[in-house]
């Protein structure tokens, strides 16, 4: 008897596992973040977001996240972005910077929510068109972002690494995975 609980239980885990992994319709590239904590991927939404989405992949592939640190991690979110990271001498300095050119638009959508695993672009003072490469993940829902900030992607692997994320972790390395095409 318990041999065929831990057997359905394992299969149960293996269907969720992959339920988990399997992007939604419409999702663009697949942005990984390996980090010290475990490995975080997250779908992107480029009909929604296609600046914001082309922005922060140009920037996985040129490599500017690796090697980054979270500088943020309080109030349901996590925050990575900020290339002075990278110097933790200069952590009294984390959040403060970016690439300098911002993206130029606000992609705010009513399509996408601030819901757990949202993924955004953040951005200094009042004006969603100058986020350049500071992004966050949610921890929990955020209602009160929404119609404030674009979401451009949700996590799809990880969460539970992205619940342990605290200030001062790093990303080793961020990849892009094009999103395979679903079987007919």
């Amino acid at each position: 008897m318990r041999t065929r609980i831990f057997v359905a239980v394992c299969v149960l885990a293996v269907c969720a596992a992959a339920f988990a992994q399997k992007p939604s319709p419409g999702a663009g590239p697949i942005v990984v973040l390996e980090t010290e904590k475990g490995i975080i991927e997250f779908e992107t939404y480029p009909e929604e977001a296609p600046k914001t989405v082309a922005q922060i992949v140009g920037l996985v592939k040129k490599n500017f996240y690796n090697m980054q640190r979270f500088h943020r991690a309080e109030m349901g979110l996590i925050q990575i972005g900020d290339p002075q990271s990278k110097n933790v001498l200069m952590k009294d300095w984390w959040g403060r910077n970016d690439t300098g050119k911002p993206v130029g638009v606000a992609e705010i959508t009513k399509k996408r929510r601030h819901v757990r695993g949202a993924v955004g672009l953040a951005y200094a003072g009042t004006d969603p068109r100058n986020g350049t490469s500071q992004f966050y993940i949610t921890t929990r829902e955020h209602p009160q972002l929404d119609a404030k900030y674009a979401v451009f992607g949700k996590v799809i692997k990880g969460m539970e690494v992205v619940d342990k994320i605290k200030v001062g972790d790093q990303v080793k390395k961020a990849y892009v995975r094009e999103n395979p095409l679903p079987e007919p």
